[in-house]
């Protein structure tokens, strides 16, 4: 069996947000699903996708202080600056993060581990809606 659904989700603020539970009211069907995959791939490049804690929200905020340090705005070597200080950065950001997961099914639900969550890494100031493409593969 295989479904495949866009899912576009609200527009966040630049940061990291956990975003497991609004793309899981999305695919309802992940329930029948015994044993499978899902893929999870996100259409932009200046944002990324990543599993990371699911309970501790400074987790987030410490990844967003660590990427900001490692990847600077506004460094004199950037060529590419047309859409603002963050654009760039965001670009960089985004591919040292990926823009796919693969997450295993099983018995109808995500194969997550216990402190495991989906998280959006909004590199924009204002990024906008973002939209992923959810690929479930199974039976």
């Amino acid at each position: 069996m295989w479904l495949q659904r866009e899912i576009c989700l609200q527009p966040r603020p630049r940061g990291f947000h956990l975003v497991t539970d609004e793309l899981l009211r999305e695919l309802p069907e992940l329930r029948d699903f015994r044993v499978g995959m899902m893929n999870l791939f996100i259409r932009h490049t200046s944002a990324a996708l990543t599993l990371n804690e699911n309970a501790d929200p400074t987790v987030r905020q410490d990844f967003e202080g660590w990427f900001d340090r490692a990847v600077r705005e506004d460094e004199p070597y950037y060529r590419h600056q047309d859409e603002g200080a963050d654009d760039l950065p965001a670009h960089l950001k985004s591919s040292l993060l990926g823009a796919s997961l693969n997450i295993p099914i099983r018995n109808g639900r995500l194969a997550l581990g216990t402190w495991q969550g989906i998280w959006l890494c909004e590199h924009r100031n204002h990024g906008g809606s973002r939209c992923i493409v959810a690929t479930l593969q199974g039976e």
